[in-house]
């Protein structure tokens, strides 16, 4: 009989190793049951995390829920704030120009696709403005809910903006102390294989041998059993996406009172773009570009311009910044015989759209919701697991890439990304159709999908695309044009009570120093 499934070894932290070790420890008694399952997380004491400020999907909030933490002390400690969307600027010819990709969708977007009535009347104001309340929490740097309102939910969908590091020391301590999980601090010198070629032991220079059932890869992008042992192939897709360095400052605020940013600013710069998040403490700030555009010099002067413009001179001059390089791209294969990548051991692709935690929270939901009994049902695990993510790797860059594919500005960088030959051909098949068709929830064929149809129509109509074909009349043009001029009112009058109820994000954050949000 093949052995069973009982312990699983996480190699390296930080918020990838961490975190999955929290959901897979969450789901399963620990071993010192009957049955239960042993999960041990083994990091070098030589290894620091990065720790830039991060942001994450809505998902992070059904995550911490899962695994135990409360929303209350989550926020606390990690210097969280919350992100509802995505603020684009400059990403057009004309450097004034914003569109935002909320969280929420178009309102009634279930029963009306809000395109045809947007274009037929309301095509010269902003297509999220028109379809999306959240427009207006993004404007006025409101919450996404009252401190009356219980933990993980809220009036608008958010995710949230952490500081990274302090967000990796949070699920350590929580996995360790209340989830059962088993912390080793050591270096990993050798990895010792079964007669098949699975990984049987690892050998440390601080403890005995350590033993696994199933080895889970979240030590970076050295990969140190995915690409050190198996060796499998890296697919680099820095022909679709250029950008392959960041420069991160942290950055303060010019006074403890100021405004907390609601969304990610993304700014785009001749190379690349400048992210900016809101922590209730200080801003992290980042330039992601292209070193084959603008060299290392250059763009950090780009990222200090940026922070002079929004804050002073002093602190452009004093921040100290951090360079990171990056190959895009991702794994061939993410699980190998009992072996599975997580985090940058699988890939990694710029931060565009803040896809790097969300496929940790994915992949490490897939490992503990399909983990196999024992050894002879691994192999079909992992080819569902391989077809799932490298669908969600190439839709992921598809959608990037249609930031890019939009943009009218006119500098080399942006030049070449439009070049058709950079353009995958999935993403070439959907511009083709979408010419006549706007995406809605015929687009969501896939239950694997990453971004459902209305993200799509954030970045389309929010980067002026329109329609080159049309397709024959509607029989019911009327009846459905009617409905979203009733739509749209519905929007405006939300808005307005956002403006009026919603706290700000500072105010909220300051109350719940002293008070907690509701437990359920």
């Amino acid at each position: 009989m093949s052995s069973a499934i009982r312990n699983i070894v996480i190699i390296g932290g930080g918020s990838a190793g961490w975190l999955t070790a929290g959901i897979i420890a969450s789901t399963y008694a620990p071993n010192s049951q009957d049955k239960g399952l042993r999960v041990t997380l083994i990091e070098s004491p030589d290894i620091k995390t990065i720790g830039v400020g991060e942001g994450t999907w809505p998902s992070m909030r059904r995550t911490l829920k899962r695994i135990g933490l409360s929303e209350t002390d989550f926020i606390r400690f990690c210097d969280a704030s919350f992100k509802q969307g995505t603020a684009f600027y400059g990403w057009m010819s004309d450097p004034s120009a914003c569109y935002t990709h909320p969280f929420m969708p178009p309102n009634n977007f279930d029963a009306l696709n809000p395109v045809d009535g947007y274009l037929a009347a309301h095509a010269s104001a902003r297509f999220d403005d028109t379809v999306c309340p959240q427009v207006a929490l993004f404007a006025n740097h409101l919450a996404p809910k009252q401190i009356t309102t219980p933990e993980y939910a809220g009036q608008a969908n958010y995710g949230y903006h952490l500081d990274a590091g302090k967000f990796a020391t949070m699920l350590q301590r929580h996995c360790t102390e209340q989830l059962g999980v088993h912390q080793i601090v050591a270096n990993v010198t050798e990895v010792l294989c079964r007669p098949n070629g699975d990984i049987d032991r690892l050998k440390t220079d601080r403890t005995d041998d350590l033993e696994g059932d199933l080895f889970i890869d979240c030590s970076g992008s050295q990969g140190l059993l995915i690409n050190g042992l198996y060796e499998v192939g890296f697919i680099g897709r820095d022909d679709v996406l250029f950008n392959n360095r960041a420069i991160a400052a942290q950055t303060p605020y010019l006074d403890e009172t100021a405004p907390i940013a609601s969304c990610t600013h993304s700014t785009a710069q001749s190379a690349g773009w400048i992210w900016d998040i809101g922590l209730p403490t200080r801003r992290g700030t980042g330039y992601v570009y292209s070193a084959q555009h603008q060299s290392d010099a250059a763009a950090e002067q780009t990222l200090r311009q940026y922070i002079e413009r929004t804050s002073t001179s002093e602190i452009a001059e004093s921040v100290q910044t951090l360079t990171i390089v990056f190959e895009p791209g991702h794994r061939e294969r993410f699980w190998h015989r009992n072996c599975v990548a997580l985090g940058m051991a699988a890939g990694f692709i710029e931060p565009l759209e803040a896809s790097a935690l969300v496929l940790v929270e994915l992949g490490a939901t897939m490992i503990a919701d399909e983990l196999p009994a024992d050894r002879s049902d691994m192999d079909s695990v992992g080819k569902r697991y391989n077809d799932r993510f490298r669908y969600r790797w190439d839709q992921i860059i598809d959608f990037l890439k249609l930031h890019y594919v939009l943009s009218t500005r006119t500098e080399a960088y942006w030049a070449d990304h439009r070049n058709p030959s950079s353009i995958p051909e999935s993403l070439q098949s959907l511009l083709t159709t979408w010419a006549y068709r706007a995406p809605w929830h015929h687009e969501g064929y896939h239950k694997d999908e990453m971004f459902p149809s209305a993200s799509y129509q954030y970045v389309l109509y929010g980067m002026g695309f329109r329609p080159s074909r049309a397709l024959p009349k509607h029989r019911h043009v009327e009846q459905d044009l009617a409905a979203a001029h009733h739509t749209f009112a519905q929007v405006t009058k939300q808005a307005n009570q956002f403006r009026n109820q919603m706290p700000s994000n500072r105010d909220l954050l300051e109350t719940l120093k002293q008070h907690r949000f509701q437990t359920v």
